[in-house]
Formats: structure tokens, C-alpha cells, sequence
């Protein structure tokens, strides 16, 4: 049934479901790439459909911004409407010196500064971690695409405009880009005994002074959103 966020019933959403941040982005990745999408979701404007990519059907839906944000979407989405795995297409800012503008992240763990995981009562501190299955079939779908891609640690911020300007800090141990979602989105798939993986356009470079602006963000990222969508048919 309806869940307070979501209007979608049993059945209207696909096991993978891509999930971007921005609800527009998952408008341009319904209405480009998804053969006869249905808009199962408007509620708070966090759009949602369901399609079918090369015959298989797939879901896209907006998560908003921020982990309590993307836990609270990606939590139902797990545990009310039975997705399986949920890949979370966004933007990223460079943090490694290798990592350029437009480049895809496949971010294979999530440090954090978010206390989203005290919720587990754990004894030690929780690595967020993706899906094997998911970070293996989109590595091998950014090589068939031969764009630039990098997989390793991303950061994920529970401050965009951090006073403590840590982002050298993070650098130094190899973390690839920062975003603000994708901890929370793997704590929520290990939970739910689901897969989860975040693929990432680098949107900007903070360390370098480099940005795209927020129409080439909503529309343009295009290697991010195939790489995503051919992932989504090695798991169905």
C-alpha cells in the first residue's frame, strides 16, 4: 500500500530502481531512455516511474537531497515495495588530483560524517559498502562505453558548505569525490539484505575551482545514467 512518501502500490515499481537525486533527472531518465514510462509517484514532487530498458523493466525515482533524505526513499523502497536493487545515479565533487570534470565514480565504500549508522547500536565503526554484483557489471559497462571512469572510496557529507573545509584531509586518504547520499543508501541495502551502488558524474572539482552548471547536472550526464541502466539488466 501508499506509504506517507510514495503513492505507488505493490507491483508498480520494478526490482532496480535508479535513483538520482534531483526528481527531474529521474523525468529525463524516464522520458529518454525508458520505453512506455508510468509516473507511479508525485508525491512532495519526488517523481517516480517505471519503464522498460531493452525489454527488462526498471524504475527511476528522485531521492532528494541529503542522507536522511535518500534513507527515509531508499528504506521504503527496500521494505514496502520489494526493489532489490536500487543504484543511485548523482553528481560528485573531485577530491583525487585524477579525477577531472564529467568523469564517472563508481564508489565501492562510503566514509562519512553522518551518524546515520548509531541507529545499529554496532560495537565499532560500519564500512558502507556497495554490491560486488553492481560495482562489477558497471565496471564493465564503463569499459564497453570506454568514458573516463574511477572506482574506489567516495564521502559522503552530511554538510554541503562545511565551515571545517576538510576536503584535504579526505584527500589524503584516497577518498575519489565527495557526494551526500550513498552511505546511508548502502547501510539501508545491507539492512535489507539488498544491493545498492553509487555511480557518480563529477559535477565539480572544489580543490581545482572546476563546476558544470545545474542544467548540464539535471540533463546531460548521460554516460552516468547508461552505465547505470545497463548494470540494471545484469541483475534482473
Amino acid at each position: 500500500m501508499p506509504t506517507p512518501h510514495n503513492s505507488a502500490i505493490k507491483g508498480d515499481i520494478a526490482k532496480t530502481v535508479l535513483m538520482p537525486g534531483d526528481p527531474l533527472r529521474a523525468k529525463f531518465i524516464a522520458e529518454n531512455y525508458l520505453e512506455s514510462p508510468v509516473c507511479y509517484n508525485e508525491v512532495r514532487g519526488m517523481l517516480g516511474y517505471t519503464g522498460k530498458y531493452k525489454g527488462v523493466p526498471v524504475s527511476v525515482q528522485g531521492s532528494g537531497m541529503g542522507m536522511p533524505s535518500i534513507g527515509i526513499y531508499s528504506w521504503e523502497l527496500f521494505n514496502e515495495y520489494g526493489a532489490e536493487n536500487i543504484i543511485r545515479v548523482g553528481t560528485a565533487g573531485a577530491i583525487a588530483d585524477k579525477v577531472d570534470l564529467r568523469d564517472v565514480i563508481i564508489g565501492i565504500s562510503a566514509s562519512t560524517n553522518s551518524a546515520y549508522a548509531s541507529q545499529y547500536r554496532l560495537p565499532g565503526t560500519y564500512a558502507p559498502t556497495a554490491s560486488w554484483e553492481l560495482a562489477s557489471a558497471a565496471v564493465k559497462a564503463a569499459q564497453a562505453k570506454g568514458c573516463n571512469y574511477h572506482v574506489g572510496n567516495i564521502f559522503s557529507s552530511d554538510t554541503f558548505y562545511d565551515d571545517a573545509d576538510s576536503l584535504a584531509l579526505w584527500q589524503k586518504m584516497g577518498v575519489l569525490g565527495i557526494e551526500m547520499e550513498a552511505a546511508a543508501l548502502y547501510m539501508n541495502a545491507a539492512r535489507a539484505g539488498k544491493n545498492a551502488l553509487a555511480i557518480l558524474t563529477v559535477s565539480d572539482c572544489p580543490l581545482k575551482g572546476l563546476s558544470t552548471s545545474a542544467q548540464e547536472r539535471q540533463t546531460s550526464f548521460r554516460d552516468m545514467m547508461e552505465i547505470a541502466l545497463e548494470t540494471a539488466l545484469t541483475v534482473n
